[in-house]
């Protein structure tokens, strides 16, 4: 036992410990000052400012020894530019830089500006151009006469993604640019080809006319900078083309001709037209006319409820080889880019923050090493959740980038799919104890070698297209290289595809190869699993209840996808898999290109329990080449108590015998921690 003076002497010098290690506090208050010191009395009035203090105290004195704190008291931060940090603006391992809300006050860090004067419209043109029934509703506001002059619109636009440009928001939430139809779509009735005859299959050509029995485009013929969103050839690729012609007479409408450019559509896909003053018409509608900077409103509620707010700068905060750098506790939003973009560096953290409102993503990550996004509620993203990219496939050096116990749902509402909830590209990161729920497409896609996916719950996923999967490899990028992936221990629930044709829990596209696909629970799944003609996929110890297919495995490698084997034989080549460390990492490569690469070899389904809906289906090419073992088939497996609400096993299942595993239901999922962004989390399934 320590005597009384060395516990005196002891706790004297764990104080001075205490005090040397304590960091330095600066703070940042709305009704701050520039001019100030950064004291809790004099704070600074920007984050610019403190970052900028940092960086003076950095270059005299030196990083204090337990780092320096950025308090920013609640209320708003409109930025007018991003946040920039550089290397000089990092941090140490044990004296990190932290840009932090005060405890108990919410800090918002916003790229958008607030609009006022509205008022109601009277110009005869513009109201002859509405409606009679809405006219009375719509109010307009002069955004240049506030200083508002960047007027972007939708751009960028290509496959799978565009820029939303401006957009507004009412009462922290996203308005909608003014559309027809309000919901749904329009049908193609028919493709035309050059000639302006009905064309069959993918007609291409470069005027891009189609036919639309709707008469409601006779309205548009003198609307300018109308953009039609279709899925024009697929249902899991959708683009954004500028409108180039109506002919009310015939009925028709025209993509082009534009130099250069060539419209592929197919009769019966869809699309519908956005940017239309004359379909404003609901209340949450917007438009603009960038000729007059004039923002027409239908506000969804009395304006003096809430702030209308118009985005502008693009990314809001920009990292470029900072490490050791914490965001903790923050609010963003109201940006056209995304919240956080980091490129390099070690350590940068996004912790218990709030993200919504963005036209892009919530975090994009490229490089460096050990980037976290961790507790945070992530919603109404124009694009994805989180981006994390990082490792090296030719080493096979691990980033160790991580997203968990993040509620990320209702994303992608600007572009609908392959904008996914979570990603992680690259070597060796980690997407864990995330609900992601209310995604239109994708919720977790992966690529590269090495990932990790576990302990998940996703549910009301992948309703905008229907070859797509909850879970789902990256095109194009699937190959036999991309392999030692763990997917375990996911609750995937409530996934049934566009209009309820069908898509995936897993899917491992074209060829992907070697993931261990263990302990989940598939529940109400359309088809749980697909191999799309993988080799070396392990599927054990997975429940599937009451799913259309537990699992689906094709030979298309043999078929119409033999040309996967052109790029990934090269890609074998040029990271010189007969060469530590792929020969050692996996040395079932070094022999792959004698042993037929592309059948599906070397899948096996093992001790998996499939109650309450069909067992699979496996295409007759590659069904002697699975292994099947120790399953338990349409056999009650004898539960604990009512699934969904309980998933454990009774003591006398009949699944133990055949060496069934607990699966730790309590364990998968968000739970509750200081790093959490908000506690309890609520979340419903979608209609």
């Amino acid at each position: 036992m320590m005597s009384k003076l060395a516990i005196a002497v002891t706790a004297a010098v764990l104080g001075l410990a205490s005090y040397a290690a304590a960091a330095v506090t600066l703070y940042v208050a709305p009704y701050g000052n520039d001019a100030n010191p950064g004291a809790a009395d004099r704070p600074f009035a920007t984050l610019q400012r403190a970052r900028d203090e940092i960086r003076q105290r950095k270059a005299g004195a030196g990083l204090p020894e337990g780092g320096i704190i950025v308090e920013l008291r609640g209320g708003v931060y409109e930025l007018s530019q991003p946040l920039e940090l550089t290397q000089q603006d990092s941090g140490a391992p044990a004296a990190p830089i932290v840009y932090r809300a005060s405890r108990g006050e919410t800090a918002r860090v916003v790229g958008g500006r607030e609009v006022t004067g509205w008022r109601p419209v009277a110009d005869p043109a513009i109201l002859a151009r509405l409606d009679e029934s809405v006219r009375a509703h719509v109010r307009q506001a002069d955004l240049k006469a506030q200083g508002i002059t960047d007027l972007e619109g939708i751009g960028s636009a290509r496959t799978y993604q565009s820029d939303p440009g401006l957009e507004v928001f009412f009462q922290d939430k996203p308005m909608t640019l003014a559309r027809y139809p309000n919901s749904g779509y329009l049908t193609i009735a028919s493709a035309l080809d050059t000639g302006g005859k009905p064309g069959t299959g993918i007609v291409a050509s470069p005027e891009g006319k189609f036919a639309c029995e709707d008469p409601r485009p006779a309205r548009w013929t003198k609307e300018k900078d109308v953009w039609l969103h279709g899925f024009w050839v697929w249902d899991w690729a959708d683009l954004r083309i500028p409108l180039c012609s109506i002919d009310p007479a015939a009925r028709t409408i025209s993509l082009g001709p534009r130099p250069g450019q060539t419209f592929q559509m197919r009769t019966g896909q869809w699309f519908y037209a956005e940017n239309l003053l004359p379909e404003l018409d609901s209340p949450g509608e917007w438009c603009l006319d960038r000729d007059t900077a004039i923002l027409y409103f239908w506000p969804p509620a009395p304006l003096e409820s809430g702030k209308v707010v118009v985005s502008l700068v693009r990314d809001l905060v920009r990292l470029d080889g900072a490490s050791h750098v914490t965001f903790r506790g923050l609010l963003f939003e109201a940006g056209r880019g995304s919240a956080v973009v980091v490129q390099g560096g070690d350590d940068v953290r996004v912790v218990a923050c709030t993200i919504r409102n963005m036209g892009n993503w919530a975090v994009k990550v490229y490089g460096g090493a050990r980037h976290g996004v961790v507790g945070c509620d992530i919603y109404q993203t124009g694009q994805g959740g989180v981006h994390l990219e990082g490792g090296d496939r030719k080493t096979l050096t691990p980033a160790e980038h991580y997203a968990e116990n993040n509620h990320i749902h209702h994303t992608a509402r600007w572009d609908p799919v392959y904008q996914q909830g979570v990603t992680v590209f690259g070597v060796g990161n980690r997407a864990t104890h995330n609900l992601i729920d209310n995604v239109p497409h994708i919720a977790i896609g992966f690529t590269g070698n090495d990932q990790t996916i576990e302990y998940n719950e996703i549910h009301s996923a992948v309703f905008q297209s229907n070859d797509a999967g909850a879970i789902y490899t990256s095109p194009p990028d699937e190959t036999w290289s991309m392999r030692g992936h763990k997917i375990r221990y996911n609750y995937l629930h409530n996934i049934h595809g566009f209009q309820g044709k069908g898509c995936q829990g897993v899917y491992l596209d074209d060829c992907f190869s070697s993931a261990d696909i263990s302990g989940n629970i598939f529940y109400d799944v359309a088809t749980a699993i697909l191999i799309g003609g993988g080799r070396d996929n392990l599927m054990t110890n997975n429940l599937f209840l009451k799913c259309g297919l537990a699992f689906s495995i094709d030979a298309r490698g043999l078929g119409w996808a033999k040309g996967v084997g052109t790029f990934a034989t090269q890609e074998l080549i040029d990271l010189n898999y007969r060469q530590p460390p792929w020969s050692v990492k996996y040395p079932e490569l070094l022999n792959i290109l004698e042993d037929e690469p592309l059948a599906p070899k070397g899948n096996v389904l093992a001790r998996n329990i499939c109650w309450g809906g069909p067992w699979g289906r496996t295409q007759a090419e590659a069904l002697p080449l699975v292994k099947f073992e120790d399953n338990l088939i349409d056999v009650d497996p004898r539960f604990a108590g009512a699934p969904p609400a309980d998933f454990r096993l009774a003591g006398d299942s009949p699944a133990h015998k055949l060496g069934f595993q607990p699966i730790p239901v309590d364990k998968i999922g968000v739970y509750q921690s200081e790093d959490r962004a908000s506690w309890p989390v609520e979340h419903s399934l979608r209609p």
